[in-house]
């Protein structure tokens, strides 16, 4: 048995816990959403203009995967017109540390990784 083999068997679901999560958390734009707001809260509006090439339903859909996975809050302020803010929970903020080491690691690895697609490329089949 690997070493890792029984991090799928924590929960005794066979995994799909675990995998739900990281499906959350790996996704093309969670990330981004939360490295954008680890610079502090910030408006709809301003977070769709820095998170560049997400559309407003992409958006929408990860601020609301994000608020109801509690790494992510929403706070709405009584105005006219209302203004809506989104922030880190803890819980978001603590996913800081281990995105930027996964980071990292692809940034070390980029030019092994394109070097071994390239390989992939030209050989012959």
């Amino acid at each position: 048995m690997s070493e890792y083999e029984h991090t799928c068997m924590i929960r005794g679901d066979g995994g799909r816990a675990i995998r739900a999560i990281l499906d959350r958390i790996c996704n093309k734009w969670t990330l981004l959403v939360v490295a954008t707001l680890d610079r502090g809260s910030l408006r709809f509006t301003d977070l769709h203009r820095q998170v560049t090439g997400i559309s407003q339903r992409m958006l929408t859909l990860t601020l609301r995967n994000l608020e109801r996975d509690g790494l992510v809050s929403r706070t709405v302020y009584a105005e006219v017109p209302p203004r809506v803010e989104y922030a880190l929970t803890s819980a978001g903020k603590s996913l800081i540390p281990p995105a930027l080491a996964l980071a990292g690691w692809a940034i070390e690895h980029i030019p092994h990784i394109e070097a071994s697609r390239d390989a992939y490329r030209t050989r012959e089949r």
